[in-house]
Parts: structure tokens; sequence; C-alpha cells
């Protein structure tokens, strides 16, 4: 499943990352996972939230800049080589990984990834119907609860 990411940048200096934090707080958004990426001068914040229509308004309402990005939520087996599975089959259909990070819930023995593809679409038609494939959006519900 296709998943929305927000991104945006934040100056790397203390107190920056409490800002849009503190905004999605205010608007009762609860942020369900995170990665932050760092230079000298910027971080780039991606968040993955339930409402992210409402996180994106408040966060350009307050002059961020955001951008939607689709994440593709990918199940992958909790243990030594999982993961590794799962890019050796990306790697043999062709399609760039070109970030991913964790969700921060798990189903049973497996964990959730949010991968970046290069071309999403092509990644979900070649993960279709294979076991390590992507989740349905009923799999990620238990996890914005």
């Amino acid at each position: 499943m296709k998943v929305k990411q927000l991104s945006l940048f934040v100056e790397n200096r203390p107190g920056q990352l409490m800002i849009p934090c503190q905004i999605l707080a205010d608007a009762g958004i609860s942020i369900q996972t995170l990665s932050l990426a760092d230079t000298d001068q910027f971080g780039i914040l991606r968040l993955i939230v339930k409402e992210w229509e409402a996180a994106k308004k408040v966060l350009e309402e307050a002059g961020c800049v955001v951008t939607v990005t689709d994440m593709v939520a990918v199940e992958v087996p909790d243990h030594p080589g999982g993961l590794a599975k799962v890019l050796k089959e990306m790697e043999h259909s062709g399609v760039n990984v070109e970030y991913m990070y964790a969700f921060t819930c798990k189903r049973g023995d497996r964990a959730i990834l949010l991968f970046r593809f290069d071309n999403p679409d092509l990644a979900l038609s070649k993960m279709a119907g294979h076991p390590l494939s992507a989740i349905t959006c009923d799999c990620l519900n238990g996890c914005f609860d």
C-alpha cells in the first residue's frame, strides 16, 4: 500500500525540531513514525501521520514548506536475513530503494518498513502476490490507534 509521507526542512539548530512537532501536537495530530536526516545547515524531517492532509494544512499555515511523498509499507520477517530477502527481490525487479525507515509498530513476528522507491507503482506491481508483499491499508490501521 502507498502511505503518504510529509517532508519538511528544519534548521539544524536548537529548538527547530520542536516547532513542527508542537504544531502537530496543538492540532491533536499524532506522529506515528518519523525520520530525521541532517546536514550542517538543515535537516529533513519525514513524518507519517494518520491525518496527513490536516497535518499538511496546519504545518503550511504555520509557514512550513511541506512535500508529500508516496511511501510503500512492506511487511518484513523480523529475523536475521528478513530485510536482505526483501531487498534481493527488489534488486531483481529493477526497482531502486531511495531511502527507508522502520514503522514504530509490528505485526506479530514481522516488522513494518517504509520504503521510498524510485517507482512506487512498479514496486507494488512486482510485489503483488509475492509472500513478501506490501501490506494493505487494513494492516496499518492498528498502528494508527
